[in-house]
């Protein structure tokens, strides 16, 4: 037992390891899996960050802090297509841009190489770099490149060569086109770029603009020329006012859209210049409310007035006076002394009548020689007597007009609202016909509204629309009353006369609706219809028979009368040479041109001419020097007079041998006793015409009047018959 523990032998303590405690071999290995580990993550990000710059549509590069590189996507190699053999994982960015250079890749880096490379590589670390590049197959490439935490550089590439085209065409019409242009950003409001025409257009320059906002053109505060929330459309026309570098002031119509310029949200401004527009628009709105002779007010003006006048007098017990006043024998004076003078003469009115009013009193001219006054707060009648009173004394005083002293006188009618009307048509209508009374009673005087004037209008506005619808129905007929050449006693023609055979009047008078036509234009139908009735009656007498119709001035003026005479001879046959027409002085007053070319080109048909009621006007000699007539009619004031007015015969006498001289036809008119006709024999008279011969008959007697005649001879004899 003891041998056997004898023999054994104790041994020195043996320290080991503790088992927790890896050995050396242990922690390299755990290193390398680590390493491993970690080695195998990074490839499996770098594949994933590899799969993810694949799907970008952007080229992208990482290079590491010594530029070389490490990792790019397919897009980066084909923007770079000419330089992508080189591209090498470690490879030097630097390396590349010297053989691209070399090789032509960077047309921006001939000449200048390392400078070009250096001035690259410079910004390559610069934090949020970016710059564009051009390659020499013309693209050009936009590069934004970052710094990473490590050093790196993350840098971006996209293709801008389409945007930089349309760029290009954007600053091609922007720059050159013709109409004022700004770019100005929309959250400052700052101008980012003009055109040429708008530096031209504004005064400002480049640089002036530059330091300026949109607003800051505005002439008054205002919001900007475009709208909020109009993202992306078209703010057409609208209208602003904009002031230039010398301070003068400019309508424009800005046409505005929104878009990116310099890489800002921005708006582009057309700016058409309206200015002489809206001059004119404000020309044209004056005009159509004011007179262009005097300035004042016009009739559509005035009545937008008075309206206002009443309406504020229907809160008040005041009352509205409406004035109307009209200018006696205005129309000698530019018979006499010309337009020129004339309008001198309304503009003094004008002027005078200005100052005799109060500030708030309304003038306006309503037509050639009418003016309308109105004058509101009156409390009685007897007020607007003295504004009458002052506004005739004002007018009567002479006028110095191109070296003539020119007197004029006036009338006035006076309305009273809200008595003789309620709204400014009544009140104007009233004071109308009261200044037609006033010039029937005394020139030179005024006369108040009354309702029987009321009544009168009436009258005249039933016979207006009757006449109408007589002319339109062809009611009215020509009656004839004959002329008789005083040697022989035969029937050398006939006077057409207009008569209105009225359903429930009978035959109306032409005293009646004459002035009535003349006034509402309705003469130009009416004298188109008796011309037409006439040459188609006459057409049926005897060949050596005339018929004179009487033509009225407004008939001239119409421009068509010509063509109503050459339609009314064509279509009945008649011979130019039977057709006699009768004008009166006043037609001549007007020394119209049209006037005489017409009167000519009716006498070249063929027709005759006779001037009508010879005596009567301000220069009857100075009329036949201005025109060959065929025909003289003395006037039948002359005529009456011939018993007790030896002047009258003397007158006769003298127009006769005037009439002998010059190789015209005197008629005599209103022969109404056998003394008148004997004394017209005697002094040589060619024809007369009268009720001692002949009232005026229907054409149906005309032909067994005409027969009647047929072999008898003597004055007297045919006096008889005719009668």
């Amino acid at each position: 037992m003891g041998s056997v523990l004898g023999g054994l032998h104790p041994r020195k303590p043996r320290f080991a390891r503790p088992p927790h405690l890896p050995s050396e071999r242990d922690e390299v290995l755990r290193s390398r899996a680590e390493a491993e580990a970690a080695i195998a993550e990074a490839r499996k990000s770098h594949e994933r960050l590899r799969q993810a710059i694949e799907i970008l549509p952007q080229g992208i590069v990482f290079l590491d802090a010594e530029g070389r590189y490490v990792l790019w996507n397919k897009q980066y190699a084909e923007i770079y297509s000419k330089t992508a053999d080189l591209f090498e994982e470690g490879a030097r960015l630097e390396d590349t841009l010297r053989i691209g250079v070399a090789r032509g890749d960077y047309p921006e880096a001939a000449g200048h190489e390392e400078e070009w490379i250096a001035e690259r590589l410079q910004r390559l670390y610069q934090p949020g770099a970016r710059h564009e590049q051009k390659l020499a197959d013309g693209r050009v490439i936009l590069i934004d490149e970052r710094l990473t935490d490590d050093g790196g550089v993350v840098g971006l590439r996209v293709d801008i060569t389409e945007l930089k085209q349309r760029e290009a065409s954007f600053r091609l019409l922007f720059d050159g086109n013709p109409v004022p242009m700004i770019v100005c950003a929309l959250d400052d409001e700052r101008i980012l770029g003009v055109n040429d025409a708008a530096v031209a257009h504004y005064g400002y320059s480049r640089a002036e603009f530059e330091r300026l906002t949109i607003r800051s053109l505005q002439a008054f505060d205002s919001e900007p020329p475009w709208t909020a929330d109009a993202a992306g459309e078209e703010q057409a026309g609208r209208t602003w006012k904009h002031v230039r570098a010398d301070g003068a002031l400019i309508d424009l119509a800005i046409y505005s859209r929104e878009l990116i310029y310099a890489e800002r949200p921005a708006v582009l401004l057309a700016l058409m210049d309206i200015t002489e527009r809206k001059r004119a628009e404000a020309r044209l709105a004056f005009m159509a409310q004011h007179d262009g002779l005097t300035g004042l007010p016009n009739r559509n003006l005035l009545r937008q007035q008075v309206d206002e006048m009443l309406l504020h007098t229907r809160r008040s017990t005041d009352k509205v006076a409406l004035l109307m006043l009209g200018l006696d024998n205005f129309k000698a004076v530019n018979d006499t002394l010309g337009h020129a003078v004339g309008d001198k003469l309304l503009r003094g009115v004008a002027k005078r009548l200005r100052s005799t009013l109060r500030e708030n009193d309304a003038l306006a001219r309503l037509n050639s020689d009418e003016f309308a006054i109105v004058q509101s707060g009156l409390t009685r009648p007897e007020d607007a007597v003295l504004l009458a009173k002052r506004l005739l004394e004002a007018i009567a005083d002479p006028y110095l007009l191109d070296g003539h002293s020119v007197v004029v006188g006036a009338s006035i009618g006076i309305a009273m609202a809200p008595g003789d009307g309620d709204d400014s048509e009544k009140l104007l209508k009233s004071a109308d016909m009261a200044l037609s009374r006033a010039k029937l009673d005394a020139r030179g005087s005024f006369a108040f509204f009354e309702a029987a004037l009321d009544a009168k209008a009436q009258t005249r506005r039933k016979i207006e629309v009757e006449l109408r619808d007589a002319i339109q129905n062809d009611v009215l007929r020509p009656y004839y009353q004959p002329l008789i050449d005083l040697q022989s006693g035969r029937i050398t023609g006939f006077e057409a006369l207009v008569r209105w055979p009225h359903a429930e009047r009978g035959m109306v008078s032409p005293a009646e609706f004459i002035p009535v036509a003349e006034e509402t234009g309705l003469i130009n139908p009416l004298g188109g219809l008796m011309l037409r009735r006439a040459c188609h009656d006459a057409a049926t007498w005897p060949d050596d028979v005339r018929v004179a119709v009487n033509l009225s001035p407004l008939q001239f003026r119409s421009g068509n009368l010509l063509s109503v005479v050459t339609d009314a001879l064509k279509h009945s046959g008649l011979p130019p040479r039977r057709l006699e027409l009768e004008i009166t002085e006043t037609l001549l007053l007007e020394k119209s041109a049209q006037v005489l070319a017409t009167l000519h080109a009716l006498r070249a048909l063929g027709v005759r001419i006779s001037m009508d009621d010879f005596g009567t006007g301000y220069s009857s000699l100075s009329y036949l020097r201005s025109f060959p007539f065929d025909k003289i009619k003395i006037d039948q004031s002359f005529v009456r007079d011939l018993g007790a007015n030896r002047e009258a015969q003397a007158i006769i006498r003298s127009i006769v041998s005037l009439g002998k001289g010059l190789g015209v036809t005197i008629t005599a008119e209103g022969v109404e006793t056998e003394a008148e006709l004997s004394c017209l024999r005697t002094e040589g008279c060619d024809e007369g015409q009268g009720f001692l011969f002949s009232k005026a008959r229907p054409n149906a007697q005309i032909i067994s009047l005409l027969a009647a005649q047929r072999g008898i001879d003597g004055v007297g004899e045919d006096a008889a018959l005719v009668a």
